[in-house]
């Protein structure tokens, strides 16, 4: 015959989270070691940190200190702020949370802990189950540990993306910034954008789905004309040609080539003037020159395009122009 597994309320089993559970816990770390793959050898109960104390504090065969808060019931937020005092408070290498309903919310806060800081976090669900196989009653209860969220390599690199991603926005933003406050006084021509934290601030050129561009890479830069009018590409590429058969006279007033692409098989187009003297992750110390160099070659620019602007006949619009879509 094969019994079938009934959950048991878990205070039931053990009536008094800290003096049944953690007791029984700091005696059975292996149904931890199980669940989380730690190696804890030893445990002691009701470790002060400060105002507060920590249920178990223990250490894994490496020496390493790990932390461990219970929670009979639902988690709530207080039970995650002693967790991570606790951590910091005992410089322990990890922190466990078990807790008998993890919340959604808490289950997300912990994979982010995991991914942002330097300590590792677990939150297990605790249960109690027994097998019952009909007329023959039921086996004693058995305690369930089932991890939710754990550390793991992934994580760590999704958190490490995420910081770059963060500075690489923060230092984007105070690029344009910076150009901005560089530009006042030489043109008007971006003045009324507000700076943002892509890797391109634009204006329109005076025709709808025409946009005047700076476009700034970590080491690289150009200034650009994007040319994306709605889902139709063979509009843009109409437009497109029509730059592209006065590029002699566009090239001689901008004073140097440019570059002319069609970008076949997108919806876009663009004419760009590109350079390699540097990007938003150039010193400091070196922005004033570069940020005069991308100021100089868009007024160029600008002046090199606006009789040919001027004349531009343009297809009737098919469709609104959405999201600027970019091959970068």
């Amino acid at each position: 015959m094969i019994g079938k597994i009934e959950r048991v309320p878990l205070r039931e089993v053990w009536k008094n989270e800290a003096y049944d559970f953690t007791t029984w816990l700091q005696d059975n770390l292996d149904v931890l070691n199980g669940a989380t793959g730690l190696n804890l050898l030893s445990a002691e109960r009701e470790k002060a940190a400060g105002d507060f104390s920590v249920d178990l504090v223990c250490e894994d065969g490496a020496g390493g200190t790990v932390v461990v808060e219970n929670q009979l019931e639902r988690s709530d937020h207080d039970h995650l702020g002693k967790l991570i005092t606790y951590l910091a408070a005992f410089s322990a290498k990890a922190a466990v949370w078990v807790v008998s309903q993890p919340r959604p919310e808490h289950v997300a806060a912990v994979a982010w802990l995991n991914e942002s800081s330097s300590g590792t976090f677990y939150l297990l669900k605790a249960e109690a189950i027994r097998i019952t196989s009909g007329d023959e009653g039921h086996s004693a209860p058995a305690p369930l540990m089932t991890l939710i969220v754990g550390p793991s390599a992934e994580a760590k690199e999704i958190g490490r993306t995420k910081i770059d991603i963060a500075e690489r926005h923060h230092e984007r933003l105070r690029f344009w910034t910076a150009l901005q406050e560089r530009a006042r006084g030489r043109t008007r021509l971006h003045s009324n954008v507000t700076p943002g934290h892509d890797n391109w601030l634009g204006t329109s050129a005076g025709k709808s789905g025409l946009g005047l561009c700076y476009v700034v890479e970590l080491a690289r830069n150009r200034v650009e004309l994007y040319i994306d009018r709605g889902i139709n590409a063979a509009d843009n590429e109409a437009i497109f040609d029509q730059f592209h058969r006065n590029r002699d006279a566009i090239e001689a007033e901008f004073g140097q080539p440019l570059s002319w692409e069609r970008l076949e098989g997108k919806r876009a187009c663009r004419i760009a003037a590109r350079y390699e003297n540097g990007g938003y992750r150039s010193p400091v110390e070196e922005w004033p020159a570069l940020l005069d160099h991308m100021i100089d070659a868009m007024i160029r620019f600008e002046r090199a395009l606006r009789p040919h602007l001027a004349g531009l006949a343009l297809p009737a619009q098919t469709a609104p122009a959405d999201a600027r879509l970019r091959d970068l």
